[in-house]
């Protein structure tokens, strides 16, 4: 990987993704430039949506990035001619560190192919939709950071679990600003399970049955963290960098259970102390797990 492309890398993921990029100062040296890559790739495709004003300039997107990994790129992301996938330092250090770190393109595939849901405003249906979907994202990054941390864990049952907790608090923290742009990722299932509709999330109406449908969804975090908790038991201490970010899901939770909590207000964690959670489950990383 050439020097200016970790520069770039790291750039990005300072900018963007800040938690994650603390996150890796505690990885080894040699690990972080490949960490990097995966985190500006995961960047890259994440923030799509942002970019596009209609679906289909979306697609594009993600298809450029699924035409890189099979090695059939020969433009820039946004379609216009712009050399092969080499010119991107994005993509460039991605495969550098796909081949240097053996990482399956399934998975990187895989993550790019969750994205599509974030292109369209149809709301999740189901709640096993919507692990699919923290699966496809969060857990898959997980398990790939790992792969390089320790190539020959068994981590795919802790990543899941933690991945799963990790996107469905981000996804209530975000809540607010989906809904204000007309994305539902609470599943219609769980809303109509405790009489609330899509109409009540869409406009801005905290009922009764709505924070009720919330609460569901905190539970489900809530589980899959005690799972995860269980499952880092038995985990390798070297795979902790990949996990960090873990950290900050139970004071999220915590957050949204006080009386005070408006879903419809967005809700941040002070920068200082979403570094000193990180840097207190760095030296006990049973603590990520509240």
């Amino acid at each position: 990987m050439s020097e200016d492309a970790f520069t770039h890398c790291a750039d990005l993921v300072r900018a963007a993704d800040r938690d994650r990029f603390l996150a890796t100062l505690f990885a080894p040296a040699d690990a972080r430039p490949a960490l990097l890559a995966l985190y500006a790739f995961n960047v890259e495709i994440a923030r799509v949506r942002e970019m596009i004003r209609e679906p289909l300039a979306g697609e594009i997107r993600l298809q450029w990035w699924t035409d890189v990994l099979a090695g059939e790129a020969g433009g820039a992301p946004s379609g216009e001619p712009r050399g092969d996938a080499a010119a991107n330092p994005v993509a460039a250090a991605l495969l550098a560190a796909r081949e240097r770190y053996r990482l399956p393109e399934e998975l990187l595939r895989e993550l790019v192919a969750a994205r599509r849901f974030d292109l369209y405003d149809e709301p999740m249906l189901t709640l096993a939709e919507l692990e699919s979907y923290g699966h496809g994202t969060a857990s898959t990054l997980i398990e790939l950071a790992a792969r390089v941390l320790a190539p020959t864990a068994d981590i795919t049952p802790l990543a899941r679990q933690a991945g799963l907790a990790y996107a469905i608090a981000g996804l209530l923290k975000a809540f607010p600003v989906h809904a204000a742009r007309g994305q539902l990722y609470l599943p219609l299932e769980v809303l109509q399970r405790h009489g609330a509709s899509r109409a009540d999330a869409l406009g801005g109406r905290a009922t009764p049955e709505l924070r009720a449908a919330l609460g569901e969804l905190r539970g489900e975090a809530r589980a899959h963290l005690d799972a995860a908790r269980a499952a880092y038991a038995a985990a390798p201490p070297a795979l902790a960098p990949a996990l960090l970010p873990v950290a900050l899901v139970p004071p999220l939770l915590a957050r949204m259970q006080r009386s005070d909590y408006d879903p419809f207000v967005p809700m941040e964690i002070a920068p200082w102390r979403r570094q000193w959670r990180l840097w207190r489950a760095a030296r006990r990383p049973q603590r990520m797990f509240g």
